[in-house]
């Protein structure tokens, strides 16, 4: 049993060496021909189909019953093809192929200029493995391209003896009768010109012939023969063009090796010349066809007899090496690799350790720096204030913003504009949130946002967006606010893609709604604020279409005795106050005139500035005092407000807004007012609140010492003038399809 059991190994041995050895011969590609006569012929070279070959370059011709390989498009006879190896010196890729002999015009053969032209091909004439010789009198011989003369040698003129008989060449081919000399890198074509050496005092004789030679059978003796041979054996050098060889980019990986073999374009032979194209090498202790899937395989130095002459101990191949094992330090040894391995483990993880502790501490020092720059101590200060309140705002760990936004992925953007990029979030817990993610801020900016933070936290009403918390310890801040899910008033009112109309009774909940919000934060917010850029843009809607105000970039807070702040102008054309814009002072009316201009868009259902009407009404505002001063309001009205909306509730929003956008600030009511007003047009409950509302629709628009009509034309001039820091609208809360 045992005997058959070996005898069974013995065999599969056999057949895996017979296999690697098989392998190892394998030049060609699978299924083509390998051979013809006694030339091997390697791929990428072939014969047969086109799959054989790597292209028309390539192609072995082996006519039947001739025995002869060709180089089909060059026409040329191959003699031998080597593949590149390596180490040592001469281990480019060479192909000796047969070149014509080429002669003079004044010889008796009838082919004397042949030509070899190599240009577009991956080949060049292999610069010292050949010697350009030629045979004559009195002439120059010059190999030529296809742009200058590139390598010649001169033929001295030849001595005749007195009974008129020509002196024969001198014997080592220096000049007189025949001469040699090398050729240049990178050559790639062979035309010989036969020129008169001018310096001769003799008269050009006989024929002339040269020729490209292998070095390894050139002789002066033969030279002087070559006349009837008509071709000579000549070594180009060949390689592959720059391009994908089995899924690898040879120009760009040129210094990298793959599998068992390296690619370069630099000459073996003379590392600094840099070749046309790429040559393939199989690594050392690995042999075959680099350019053949897996055609490097092992070799088994084992087998060497020099090897295993110096080898002490037991000779053990190994990939692309060998090593000689002494048996009785094979223990030691492999106690010292375990030793080894576990020092280098144990280094490692201490290394690991020691890398994500770094990574922390650097994580920790450039979170506590965002937090500095994104006025992380301001807020502080402000929170800690008697007038803040820290229970109200809650600070987010940037990771689960990241984890919630997808890392902030495109598809989640909800809104972009001047103070940022919106996306839609969902937290940990579920909850769908809107991620205002801020553009790097400056110092300006920074107060600006930690101004909104501020108020924000602040405010507890159902009409306006609530702040969800912060997170400053990014490069850039980022506010989490409550998603509304149906966009802002103004895309309500003025998209044309809006599926649904706007019924009257809904415009004037949300006027009441936005009303009753602003009257809040004037007046019973705990500090009063001023939002200061009240627009159709700025008032979101939730599922239930009830309005929400958002966007406090621009607010400011005041003191309870405070009437205005100063500020620099800043705001939206078609919403700013007049009389902000002429004094920089900015009062709770000014955002009463702002709710004007919201308040119009609801009746009339057009934007706030339009190129489609006439120059003096572009503001809306403007066009709106003007049908009202001609009594055409019902000329301007949305026709869905004018279908459902009663006569004198129309008249008396309408008169209502008027007064709300008067020049004189103090002319104007305040938002409380408004607020009261719009609930009784909602709801009148008591005769003394209809008689009040009648009182209001019969008022007039009074502007001290000015006609309506000059007020318009002011109004519209100064929405167009110049000098207005105009806020990008930014729609921080808005729904979005793409999530």
């Amino acid at each position: 049993m045992i005997p058959k059991l070996m005898f069974q190994i013995l065999l599969l041995l056999g057949s895996i060496k017979a296999q690697g050895q098989a392998a190892t011969d394998q030049l060609a590609k699978t299924g083509c021909q390998q051979k013809c006569g006694n030339v091997t012929i390697p791929f990428p070279f072939g014969i047969g189909p086109a799959g054989c070959f790597l292209d028309d370059w390539y192609e072995v011709a082996c006519p039947n019953g001739t025995n002869t390989p060709r180089l089909k498009k060059l026409e040329l006879q191959v003699l031998n093809i080597t593949l590149p190896f390596y180490y040592g010196p001469g281990g480019d890729a060479m192909i000796t192929v047969n070149f014509p002999v080429i002669y003079s015009r004044d010889c008796s053969r009838n082919q004397t200029r042949e030509s070899v032209m190599l240009e577009g091909s991956s080949f060049v004439i292999a610069q010292d493995r050949n010697i350009f010789a030629a045979v004559g009198c009195s002439r120059v011989a010059l190999i030529e391209n296809t742009k200058s003369a590139v390598v010649g040698c001169k033929l001295s003129e030849c001595s005749s003896r007195a009974d008129g008989t020509s002196i024969r060449p001198n014997s080592d081919c220096s000049g007189l009768g025949c001469c040699q000399t090398t050729t240049t890198f990178g050559l790639q074509s062979f035309n010989v010109s036969f020129r008169k050496d001018e310096a001769a005092s003799g008269a050009v004789e006989g024929c002339s012939y040269a020729a490209l030679v292998d070095r390894a059978e050139f002789s002066p003796s033969r030279m002087h023969a070559l006349e009837q041979e008509g071709y000579v054996p000549a070594v180009l050098q060949w390689g592959v063009a720059n391009t994908t060889h089995f899924g690898i980019n040879l120009l760009h990986d040129s210094r990298r090796g793959y599998g068992h073999y390296y690619c370069s374009s630099r000459s073996m032979s003379d590392s600094y010349i840099v070749m046309p194209f790429m040559q393939c090498f199989c690594y050392p202790g690995y042999d075959g066809n680099p350019y053949l899937g897996n055609g490097c395989q092992d070799v088994n130095e084992c087998e060497d007899h020099d090897i295993l002459k110096n080898c002490h101990g037991k000779c053990v191949n190994t990939k692309g090496y060998y090593k000689c094992v002494d048996g009785s330090r094979a223990v030691k040894l492999a106690m010292m690799v375990i030793g080894g391995f576990i020092g280098a483990l144990l280094f490692l993880l201490s290394m690991r350790w020691l890398r994500r502790a770094i990574r922390r501490r650097k994580k920790m020092k450039l979170k506590q720096k965002f937090f500095k720059q994104n006025g992380g101590l301001l807020l502080q200060q402000q929170l800690s204030s008697p007038e803040g309140n820290v229970e109200k705002s809650k600070l987010f760990d940037s990771k689960k913003l990241e984890r919630a936004t997808d890392n902030f992925n495109e598809n989640r953007i909800l809104g972009q504009g001047g103070q940022g990029t919106v996306y839609k979030g969902m937290l940990m817990d579920g909850k769908i949130v809107a991620i205002k993610k801020s553009k790097v801020l400056d110092e300006g900016n920074v107060e600006q946002f930690i101004n909104e933070v501020f108020i924000l936290s602040q405010i507890n009403h159902r009409n306006v967006v609530k702040l969800l918390g912060c997170c400053l310890e990014t490069e850039v801040p980022l506010l989490v606010y409550e998603f509304i899910p149906n966009g802002t008033l103004y895309q309500y009112l003025h998209d044309p893609n809006e599926e649904f109309p706007v019924p009257w009774d809904v415009r004037l909940r949300i006027a009441t709604e936005v009303a009753g919000a602003l009257s809040y934060l004037h007046s019973a917010a705990s500090i009063p604020i001023y939002h200061r850029d009240i627009k159709s843009t700025n008032i979101l809607l939730d599922e239930k279409y009830r309005a929400k105000i958002a966007d406090f970039g621009t607010s400011r807070s005041v003191a309870l005795d405070q009437t205005h702040v100063t500020t620099l102008v800043q705001g939206t054309f078609g919403y700013l106050d007049p009389e902000y814009f002429q004094s920089s002072q900015f009062t709770d009316k000014s955002d009463v005139y702002s709710f004007g201009v919201v308040l119009v868009e609801l009746v009339t259902g057009q934007k706030p500035i339009s190129s489609l009407r006439a120059q003096e009404g572009r503001s809306l505002a403007t066009y709106f005092i003007i049908s009202m001063e001609e009594d055409r309001l019902f000329d301007i009205l949305d026709p869905q407000v004018l279908n459902e909306g009663k006569k004198d509730e129309i008249i008396t929003v309408a008169h209502l807004a008027m007064r709300c956008l008067n020049l004189n600030g103090r002319k104007r009511p305040t938002m409380k007012e408004v607020a009261m007003e719009l609930e009784a047009i909602k709801r009148p409950s008591h005769p003394s609140d209809e008689q009040q509302i009648n009182r209001e629709r019969q008022a007039t628009f009074e502007i001290d010492g000015v006609e309506a009509h000059d007020v318009a034309f002011r109004s519209a001039e100064f929405e167009a003038g110049d000098g207005i820091s105009s806020m990008t609208d930014v729609y921080p809360l808005l729904s979005s399809d793409t999530w």
